[in-house]
């Protein structure tokens, strides 16, 4: 058996962890032998900790635990936590989650007698790579994306316009690799073309912003060619919220400062700055609102196109 800790605010990082110790099941039994829970309580807690696999093979437990380190256990309930993680099944694998707000610099207190006891086991922390730290992030796509072979700046180019975020840049690795098959060599001009990235949606919402709807529109269509409406309404949505916070937040926060606080580079938080010199925050909220709006009108089914209906919700913004 082993116990495993995986915390920090890279949530994809700790996804791919998890994903490896998946791969020790049986398929076939997937169902009996992977099992995953939502801070359960104490009692259940034990239980489940206590639990001896059936007779489909390996078992792996995931136990998400980030209300136990807001909570305290008493000596006693820690003595019984430890107890059953000893007496664990040799068949049995066990993995404490604690996902962390990305970018938010929040920590778990190590102080806590849960996190020192979990600490005891195999505990590894997955911070996000900040977007300043540029060689770290060329390190991860290069080791990702080992399959490939990138030409100069192409790396670079994708944290230029991806940031720090290693979901979104390992599906626009998907990409990548899908489009230069069978070659396996990823240019700065497929990166540029192939990409969403901030001059795409610096774009496209510069039109809305300027009250430009049909150029908007057509910058719009032009995204659909890359990426499905809800893909790109959701890249706009996560681009919007760090605009927001670098307008609300620029009188105060340098740009080193404002890099940390949205994960973007330094430099391209410079170039937002100054683009986003004459747009309101005001606005930026209405646009998120509206946005928020024709995603729910999409995701619940009452669109009958969902491209039709980014396309009527951005005909009304600023109206």
């Amino acid at each position: 058996m082993a116990i495993y800790f995986f915390y920090g605010d890279e949530e994809f990082n700790i996804e791919q962890e998890i994903n490896k110790l998946k791969k020790g099941l049986d398929k076939n039994f997937l169902e009996m032998s992977l099992k995953t829970y939502n801070n359960p309580k104490f009692a259940d807690l034990i239980s489940i900790l206590r639990a001896q696999p059936m007779m489909f093979g390996k078992m792996l437990t995931i136990i998400n635990a980030n209300d136990y380190f807001t909570k305290t256990f008493d000596d006693k309930e820690i003595k019984q936590i430890e107890e059953a993680l000893a007496d664990n099944s040799e068949n049995s694998d066990i993995v404490f989650v604690a996902e962390l707000p990305r970018n938010e610099g929040k920590k778990l207190d190590s102080r806590k007698k849960f996190f020192k006891l979990l600490s005891k086991y195999n505990a590894k922390e997955f911070a996000s790579i900040p977007s300043y730290k540029t060689a770290e992030l060329e390190n991860w796509i290069k080791k990702q994306a080992k399959d490939l072979n990138f030409e100069k700046d192409a790396v670079l180019q994708i944290i230029m316009q991806m940031g720090n975020n290693l979901r979104e840049i390992n599906g626009e690795l998907e990409k990548l690799r899908l489009f230069a098959y069978p070659d396996k060599k990823i240019t700065k001009k497929m990166v540029k073309e192939l990409c969403i990235s901030n001059e795409d949606l610096f774009a496209f919402s510069d039109y809305l912003m300027k009250n430009e709807k049909d150029k908007a529109i057509l910058e719009y269509r032009k995204l659909l060619e890359k990426k499905y409406c809800l893909e790109i309404t959701a890249a706009l949505q996560t681009m919007i919220r760090k605009w927001i916070i670098l307008k609300a937040k620029s009188t105060e926060y340098s740009p080193f400062e404002l890099s940390k606080l949205t994960g973007q580079h330094e430099y391209v938080v410079k170039l937002n700055l100054q683009k986003l010199k004459n747009t309101s925050l005001k606005d930026l909220i209405k646009l998120k609102q509206n946005l928020t709006e024709a995603e729910f009108n999409i995701k619940s089914g009452q669109a009958l196109s969902p491209e039709d209906e980014i396309e009527n919700v951005l005909r009304k913004t600023y109206d």
